[in-house]
């Protein structure tokens, strides 16, 4: 067996002979080919107007999103060759949006193709290091970079550049704030909620004496005749309540005692964090918990947070009894159910 030397051989030489050597020469790059922007100062302009134009493109296409997302009907449907019915809503925004990516896009790579300095640059390998040299020589990279992109000598398209990118970011915004829904404005303040509506449970629609209320037992509960409301899901997604029997001794506001009955509490199901309902409730320590983000809220004392991140306390809807031993609302709710919002104060 030979222990001689591991550097491979060519297949089919000769180990005597051929001998690889330790390292190649640099093949260096082919030579530089100038293109007509290089040479002739009208393609040069050409191109520079082509990038603008598709630039401008991307502008109109972000205008055209804008102008479709608030003033289009949404419920618009038409007949789309080779694809059938369509929310043409829905295809505007998706081609306005394309166009405006597109623009962008095409624009940038034309610019680099005709205009852009193409000279390849080789550059060798070095140990990295942040020290002030180092830090100079990248600064000094980056003027290059925009020295050989020709963008501060060309204002036609440094501007429809920033106009393009600037503009392309308000579709992302608007999409961010307007998916998120109308302002409540007075919605939550106003629910289903009204003097003498009993309380019957949710889904059976079963008036609840007082007597049936235990101690410690809860029952989910929504006012009587809801289901004829208008739009009666949404009127039960406000008014949907607990109703808990706790020791009168173990209340400790007076607010409290006098807006139930012998015990009986009744609170707004709807999280003032995000609006999650609040459905986990725990006997022993009186604590209502959200299953969303954890928030908890003492029963005992007007169903303060004690925990997590909701910072207002659950609404106590006031009750009462009538002549027939049935539990019933007194009023509505006092102040807005659910999540904070900006009017709320007003």
């Amino acid at each position: 067996m030979s222990h001689g030397s591991n550097r491979p051989v060519p297949h089919g030489g000769d180990s005597h002979h051929d001998v690889v050597p330790e390292h190649f020469e640099n093949p260096g790059h082919p030579p530089h080919v100038l293109r007509w922007a290089d040479v002739d100062p009208k393609a040069a302009a050409r191109a520079e107007r082509q990038v603008a134009g598709l630039f401008l493109l991307s502008i109109l296409g972000t205008l055209g999103f804008i102008v479709a997302y608030f003033w289009m009907d949404q419920d618009a449907v038409g007949t789309i060759p080779g694809i059938g019915s369509q929310n043409l809503y829905h295809v505007v925004l998706g081609v306005t949006m394309a166009l405006s990516l597109l623009g962008i896009g095409l624009g940038i790579v034309h610019w680099s193709k005709t205009l852009m300095d193409d000279h390849e640059v080789t550059e060798e390998r070095h140990v990295l290091a942040a020290d002030a040299e180092t830090r100079q020589g990248f600064a000094d990279t980056v003027a290059e970079g925009l020295e050989s992109s020709q963008i501060m000598r060309r204002p036609l398209i440094k501007y429809t550049l920033g106009g393009a990118m600037g503009l392309f970011a308000l579709p992302l915004g608007i999409q961010l704030v307007g998916s998120m829904g109308p302002l409540p404005g007075n919605d939550l303040a106003e629910t289903f909620w009204a003097e003498g509506k009993r309380l019957v449970t949710d889904p059976d629609g079963i008036p609840v004496k007082a007597s049936d209320v235990t101690l410690g037992s809860v029952f989910h509960i929504l006012p009587e005749g809801i289901n004829d409301a208008e739009h009666p899901l949404d009127e039960k997604a406000k008014a949907s309540v607990l109703l808990m029997r706790l020791n009168p001794d173990d209340i400790k506001s007076d607010k409290q005692r006098d807006w139930g009955y012998e015990g009986i509490v009744a609170y707004s199901k709807i999280c003032t964090h995000v609006g999650c309902p609040v459905a986990l409730y725990e006997q022993q320590t009186h604590h209502l918990l959200c299953p969303c983000h954890q928030s908890t809220f003492d029963v005992t004392e007007d169903c303060k947070v004690i925990f997590g991140p909701a910072k207002r306390p659950l609404p106590q809807l006031k009750i009462s009894v009538d002549d027939e031993g049935y539990l019933k609302a007194d009023q509505g709710f006092a102040e807005p159910v659910g999540p904070s919002y900006w009017e709320r104060e007003l």
